[in-house]
């Protein structure tokens, strides 16, 4: 993948509508930003093309669609070299109900954001990830109660600072 490009005050003023609304015309982006269709198009290509536009997707609501549990597991683990942690990336990232995962500094190695139809479902999940993995000392599970704020809108005001 190319070198991201350098991103102007129009690319930031472009990325902040299509995270707002992906569906947006590019006559109406284009308005916005005070370009013309055409030149935004171009813009849009670029960041596809250089991944600073990484995809297209919808946002679903999980309880509307029959996973209403959401679970965030810190995954402690006995050794982090990488061949020791290869077989369980390889199936956190195989895995569809991991809607995140982050390796972190702290106490915990992994940080993982799941969701879920009910806790069997969760347990089978736990099983399927670190049942039989000697390399996996602990997981911790704390389960959302509710949620104050849920997305992945980066914030862009301060790109240009």
């Amino acid at each position: 993948m190319p070198t991201p490009p350098p991103l102007d005050r129009f690319d930031l003023a472009i990325l902040d509508i299509l995270q707002t609304d992906n569906t947006t015309p590019q006559r109406v982006i284009a308005q916005a930003v005070n370009l013309s269709a055409p030149a935004v198009q171009r813009r849009i290509r670029r960041l596809h093309d250089s991944g600073v536009i990484r995809a297209n997707v919808a946002v679903l609501d999980p309880v509307k669609v029959g996973m209403p549990l959401t679970i965030v597991l810190e995954v402690h683990l006995e050794n982090e070299r990488p061949d020791r942690t290869a077989p369980l990336r390889a199936r956190i990232a195989a895995e569809g109900a991991v809607q995140q995962c982050y390796s972190v500094t702290g106490e915990a190695d992994y940080l993982l954001v799941v969701t879920v139809a009910s806790m069997a479902d969760y347990e089978a999940l736990t099983q399927r990830l670190f049942e039989g993995d000697d390399n996996v000392r602990r997981f911790r599970t704390s389960v959302a109660l509710g949620s104050l704020k849920s997305g992945l809108r980066v914030p862009l005001d301060r790109a240009l600072a």
